[in-house]
């Protein structure tokens, strides 16, 4: 079994990679299987967030180096690497751009392309056990899975250098001091403070999670005046939303807002 998919509150859904996926998540049949899942929870309208998680002692530990090494050896590597990141960084991108929220309830390491999948959820949780490291210098690689736009957006450009070209491995105590990790708490309570979190963020309206994700990570790359407007253009389209009468209702009625699910 590459993974498992449960629903425990009616919009949340939580993804548990098999240890051998937590493992060895971007291997050929394993990826695939991955993508197909988490893009299935994207389209579904029903689903709000997505709480990842692995098994064992990693969370994702990024591309398969035994078969890096065959691939080499058949002479076939160029294709390998490029199967795995055409299917791993548009779902990275998908997985920024959605409305859904997506967790990261991290039980163990996250590395190499795991590291930029773990990077890419909205709120990272850690059961004290985590670790984050790059691994790519060690192979000759150069950075992928958006590591590289991510990590210094959270820590810094001069702290994510330093991460990389020292090769070093963060503790979760170091990752949440950095900012690359938002929350560590005891390791029985790991799920169950994820899913607590994707039920807040995934209970307001979807033009509010849209849009903020959206605003929110183009707002280091451009400059203020194209902010303001695409900050404009959204906020019409929301206003055009029935979760903006909804919202504006249940104001005036001091009462929460039932946006649509």
């Amino acid at each position: 079994m590459v993974l498992s998919v449960n629903h425990p509150s009616p919009h949340v859904a939580l993804v548990t990679f098999s240890e051998k996926t937590s493992r060895d998540t971007f291997s050929s049949g394993t990826i695939e299987d991955v993508v197909s899942t988490i893009d299935g929870l994207i389209e579904d309208s029903n689903t709000n967030a997505v709480v990842l998680t692995g098994t064992g002692k990693f969370f994702s530990a990024g591309g398969p180096v035994d078969k890096f090494d065959e691939a080499i050896d058949a002479g076939v590597i160029r294709e390998l690497v490029e199967s795995m990141t055409g299917h791993l960084h548009p779902l990275l991108l998908r997985m920024r751009r959605t409305p859904t929220v997506f967790v990261g309830a991290m039980n163990g390491a996250a590395a190499g392309g795991g590291l930029g999948l773990a990077l890419s959820t909205d709120y990272r949780i850690s059961n004290g056990k985590a670790k984050i490291a790059a691994a790519f210098f060690r192979l000759g690689l150069s950075p992928d899975g958006g590591t590289t736009w991510l990590l210094p957006r959270l820590v810094g450009l001069q702290k994510s250098k330093e991460f990389f070209f020292e090769n070093q491995v963060w503790s979760s105590e170091e990752a949440l001091e950095y900012g690359a990790l938002d929350e560590i708490v005891p390791e029985s309570e790991l799920i169950s403070r994820s899913i607590e979190v994707a039920e807040k963020w995934g209970s307001w309206s979807e033009s509010s999670r849209r849009g903020t994700k959206q605003l929110l990570d183009a707002s280091t790359t451009t400059f203020f005046e194209t902010q303001l407007e695409f900050e404009r253009q959204l906020m019409v389209a929301a206003a055009m939303q029935a979760d903006f009468k909804e919202g504006v209702r249940s104001f005036l009625e001091k009462r929460d807002p039932n946006f649509m699910k």
